[in-house]
Parts: structure tokens; sequence; C-alpha cells
């Protein structure tokens, strides 16, 4: 094993009051072999009855796990992943993480001395456990506190918790720079990042494992391979990591000695004193090294085994079949989106979906897939080099379609600019769930794209209103070479156009004045159309005739047709479902600034926000027909003074 040095076990006590492992949903099973025909210890299959937890209430922190004895901890295993599965089932969440790393969360805290050795987890979608024995078990238990933990670290929810995160492939780094101050101020104490195998596609994992080499002091990665990232695993790095599997860590091809750290392989990655055995070996040692544990995802909920990809994240589901007990009816832009373009690649053999790591968010389902053969193209959690990639297939006169939620195309910003838009590489970025009402978790906001964007030269944004508008911008997306398109893809109910939809939009710019009216004009961009049309009913119930706008663009404005409204309207509204600050508000507002008109911009307040109700959201940031219809009437007020 290298430079690892030898740890003696670490020393136990028992609780004052000794727990049986009685109780339904649990059985004893000793000796016996697990999934990979390895000898394991002791250990508990769990079933889906519930388990009344007797040991997890006693467990107020880390001291707690210390103090069971070796004996208690596959019970305390089993009650865990009985409470999250009881909350899943009835709140959703991320299931397949958190399933697999029960029984590491669990061996961590027993070795080491957490807050004083520094945790973080990569991502952090995967720190239920770590949640549950750090103090905040009362949030698993009990239904009405289900919400008052995050799905994430969170340091303001305890001192076990070192940095928010949400993203992919930051651990290593993060945890780093925690072990490069401990050293600068002369302190002790383990660092230890816990990455998984998903994650270490992202250059960000490998730029931190590439520079943790020079680090000549402790610090720790623990590589969680459950051999899939949120579906299955692509790139290069995943054969090395499967010839460490079959060779049980002694591939003389190694990534991590590669770059310089030391190793440890950890097979039965879900066994807790195998665990334990391992975390102590490395425990207080003097140099960089990573510890391989193989888990299995979803452990423990047969659905969750069988069905990975499906299990990463779910909505409730009842907790007997697996099926889900909430499906929203009819038809959505992500499956539509993945339909439309298998129909286009019949016909257009050059045509290729580009997904970083996240295949379900636009419809790319495992059949779907197969049926796009190499014309679909997963790319590992690395959305800069799909970026790039996209730009030399675009260059190269092909017609790449790459995918990227919202909140992830915030990892690329460099590329977008650099390596697209630079270059005008006509290649054709959808964004996804570009919203303020999508994702609320502080990690996963989709509220920045606009200003992100459309700050870039050379790149066409739209946004459409409608399903046909979508599919029309989409498909001439394909035809046109001058510059690189963005499309915002629609979110929430997918509608049909009531109004013709051109069919090509090289007309940068070019707004589509949907009603025609005076005094005040109305402008909603994308999804915040239909609010704008709201807007407007309100408005002509006061006795007002307003136009009503479908800017189309958000990247440019029609100047013409500003200033054509000049003459005529006195008050010009802009609605954007994003951030409003940089947004495609402040540019019309701009554009007026010299002249006697009157702009009203709407969109979120430039701020990091978590958890939050969206129709209060929308409230607080006066993005609700009758605020909007208020101020309007206010301002005409104020000008006819």
């Amino acid at each position: 094993m290298g430079r690892v040095a030898s740890h003696p076990p670490v020393a136990t006590t028992a609780l004052p009051a000794q727990h049986s492992y009685g109780g339904v949903g649990c059985r004893q099973v000793s000796p016996a072999r697990d999934r990979r025909g390895a000898h394991s210890h002791t250990f508990i299959t769990f079933t889906t009855m519930h388990i009344t937890p007797t040991l997890l209430p006693h467990v107020q922190g880390p001291a707690d796990v210390k103090a069971l004895i070796p004996e208690q901890l596959p019970l305390l295993a089993a009650e865990v992943r009985s409470l999250l599965l009881e909350k899943l089932s009835h709140h959703g969440g991320h299931c397949g993480p958190n399933l697999g790393m029960v029984e590491a969360t669990i061996a961590l805290h027993y070795v080491f001395h957490s807050p004083q050795d520094k945790i973080v987890f990569d991502v952090s979608h995967q720190s239920y456990t770590h949640k549950m024995l750090t103090g905040r078990a009362k949030a698993f238990m009990q239904a009405d506190c289900y919400d008052d933990v995050s799905g994430y670290t969170e340091p303001s929810e305890s001192e076990h918790d070192h940095f928010i995160i949400g993203h992919t492939s930051t651990a290593v780094s993060l945890a780093s720079g925690l072990a490069k101050a401990r050293d600068l101020k002369g302190e002790k104490g383990n660092v230890i990042a816990i990455v998984g195998d998903g994650s270490l596609s992202g250059g960000e994992a490998l730029e931190g494992l590439d520079w943790a080499a020079e680090l000549d002091s402790n610090f720790i990665v623990v590589v969680n391979d459950n051999e899939m990232s949120i579906a299955e695993n692509h790139g290069g790095l995943y054969r090395n990591l499967a010839d460490l599997r079959a060779s049980h860590g002694e591939c003389p091809n190694n990534l991590f000695r590669a770059m310089g750290l030391d190793y440890v392989y950890v097979e039965r990655g879900n066994d807790i004193d195998a665990l334990i055995d391992a975390f102590s070996r490395v425990k207080d040692v003097d140099h960089p090294v990573v510890v391989h544990i193989h888990t299995l995802k979803g452990k423990g909920y047969a659905p969750a085994e069988q069905d990975k990809e499906r299990w990463h994240w779910t909505m409730p589901f009842d907790l007997a079949t697996g099926q889900l007990t909430y499906r929203a009816d009819g038809d959505d832009y992500n499956d539509l989106t993945a339909r439309h373009l298998l129909r286009l690649m019949q016909s257009d053999p050059s045509l290729c979906a580009i997904t970083a790591g996240t295949p379900g968010i636009w419809g790319w389902t495992p059949e779907r897939r197969r049926e796009a053969g190499n014309r679909y193209v997963d790319v590992g959690i690395a959305e800069e080099h799909a970026v790039a990639l996209a730009s030399g297939m675009a260059k190269a006169g092909t017609h790449p379609v790459l995918g990227l939620c919202s909140s992830f195309l915030q990892r690329t910003y460099d590329q977008l600019s650099q390596d697209l838009c630079i270059n005008d590489s006509p290649a054709t970025i959808l964004v996804l769930w570009g919203s303020l009402s999508t994702m609320t978790d502080v990690t996963h906001l989709c509220h920045f794209d606009i200003p992100l964007l459309t700050g870039i030269p050379n790149l066409v944004y739209l946004a459409p209103t409608n399903k046909d508008e979508y599919l029309a911008m989409l498909d001439w997306s394909l035809t046109y070479t001058a510059h690189p398109v963005a499309i915002r893809v629609p979110v929430g109910e997918v509608a049909a156009a009531d109004r013709p939809v051109p069919a090509d939009f090289s007309e940068t710019g070019k707004f589509e004045v949907v009603e025609r009216g005076s005094d005040v004009a109305v402008i909603g961009a994308g999804n915040f159309f239909s609010l704008a049309r709201s807007v407007c009913s309100r408005l002509q119930d006061e006795g007002l005739t307003p136009t009503l706008i479908n800017p189309r663009f958000v990247s440019h404005i029609d100047t013409a047709l500003l200033d054509e409204l000049a003459a005529t309207h006195r008050v010009v509204v802009t609605l954007e479902d994003g951030a409003l600050t940089g947004g495609f508000g402040e540019r019309v507002a701009r554009h007026y600034g010299p002249t006697s008109v009157r702009t009203l911009c709407y969109g979120a307040a430039k701020e990091f926000v978590n958890r939050y109700s969206v129709p209060d959201f929308l409230q607080a940031n006066r993005l609700t027909p009758p605020q909007v219809a208020a101020d309007v009437l206010t301002a005409l007020s104020e000008k006819s003074c």
C-alpha cells in the first residue's frame, strides 16, 4: 500500500443503553457474500419495511457514533437507510447517492474527529447521512422538520459543514485549500475530500488532484466509485477505474499514482468494517492519499439498485412499489426537445446532440440515446469541454446541439467567450430550466444565464414563448452560419402558438408586436410573455390600450421599434424571467435614457436566495400582474403631472 501508515483500530465504548437488532425491516446475515462475491462481515440487509430507530435518537454528534460498539454500527446503518427512504418517499431528493454512502459516512465519523478533522463533500448531494450524524437527525425523523435542512452542505446549519456546495468537481480544490491553510497556520488535523467517480470527469477535480501532490502533508481524497455519474460514466479515465476495480487496486496503470498520490483500494465499499480499517490506516497520514472505495449506488432499495439513473434524484414515490406518487400530465419541453432532435437526425447525418452528464434534463432517456447512436455524445461532467467540442464540430461544418442547465452553464463562461464566440462557430446551445421558478436551492439557481450570455459578443440569444416558436428557432439555428445561437428553452406547460410563427430569425433583434396600442408598451421576454399578456389585460380593464410585444431576442434590441414607440408611448415595461442586473431590460432602459420615455424594468434582484417559495419570491420582486399594472398606473399619473 505504498507509504500509507498503519493505525490501530479506534478504541470504542458502548452507549449506556444496549440495543438489540430486533424490530421489523432488517434481518441479520452472517456470514455472507456481498454483491460482488467477496466475503463480508456481518451486515444488515434492508427491506422496505420501516425500522423504528433506537440508536439514531441518541446520536447528537460524531462523538455518539464513536461511543457505539462495532457490532451496533450495521444497525445504525439500517436505521439511517430506513429514515432516508421514508423521507425521500414523501419529500423527494437525491436517493441513489445517499443510499450508497451510508456505511462510508458512518465509518468516516467513527474514525475521524469532525469538525477538527474537516470533511468536504463534492456536490454534497450525498451528505444526508452526514447530516443525521451531526445533530440534524430530527430533519429526517419528523415530517414537519423535513425542510429544516437543505439538500446540500450548509455551514449555517452546522459546524460540521464547511462550504455551501451544489456544483460538481469542487471538493478536492476546496479541501486542498483548507489543508494548505492548516499548514500555513501550523495547525493539525485531517482534511478529507469525498468525490464521486462521476465528478472526476470535471476539469476542476483533475486540476485539484494534480495539485494535491504538491501538498507534503495530510490530505485524504475518498473516491466514491459506484460506477455511475447521474447516468453512465463517459471518458477514458473510467477504463482505468474499471481496471483498478478488477485488480483490487493492483493494476500497474493507476491514474492516482500517476499524479503522485498514494493509493488505497477498498473493494467492499459498503462494508463498515472494511471502511473503518482503511480510514484508520490513512488517519493522520503525512502525505496526500487517495482511498478508492467501490460502493453500490442505491444500496438497500431494489428499485434504486436496478435503475440507478432513474433513482439518482426522485420526486416523492410509493415506498412499496417505487412508483412516483406525482406525475405531471401532458407533454414537457424536455421530452419534446429530444423527440424533435431524433426526427431531425433522420434527415441530417451531421446533427449531433451533446450533453455534459445530464441527459435527463432534456429528454435523452436510455432508449433515445441508443436510437441516436453516435449522434448522441455525453462528455461526462465537463461543460467546458462540451462547449469547445461543439465549437470545433460547428467549425468543421457539422450541426452540434449542446443542452446545458442554466445553472451549470455558469461553469463554462470562458469557453463560451473564447472557444465559441470569438471564433463565431455556429453551434446551437439550448439553455434548459432558465427561470426563477425551476430550481430554488442557492447552488442551483437558474437566474443568471441572460446577463451571462448577453454580455458576450457574437452570440444570438433567443427566448421563445411557446412550443411552435421554440421548434422554429431550433430548426433555424441549424441553418444559420453567421454566429452561434443560444435558445432559452421555455419552462412550464407546453403551449402551442396562437399566432403565426416565422421560420427565419436572421434579422437579429427584430421584435414581434403582438397587439398595437398607445401610451404603454409591455415587453415580455420568453417565459414572461404570459405575464406581459396578463398585465396588458389588467391595463385594458383600466381603459388603456397597451402595446404587447414579444422581443424574441434577449441578446439584441429592436432600436427601430423602440424609437417608433417613443413617439406614442409614455411608459415602456420590460419583463424577464431572470436576474434584472445586466439583463435584457437594462438595455432597453439604456436606449431610452436620453428620451422622455419612462422605462420600468422587472426581474429578480441581484442576490443569492435559497429554497424560496416561488409565489412569495415573485411577490417580493413585484413580478405579479396586479403589482406591475399598479406600477404602470402610478408611472402614468406621475408623467401626467
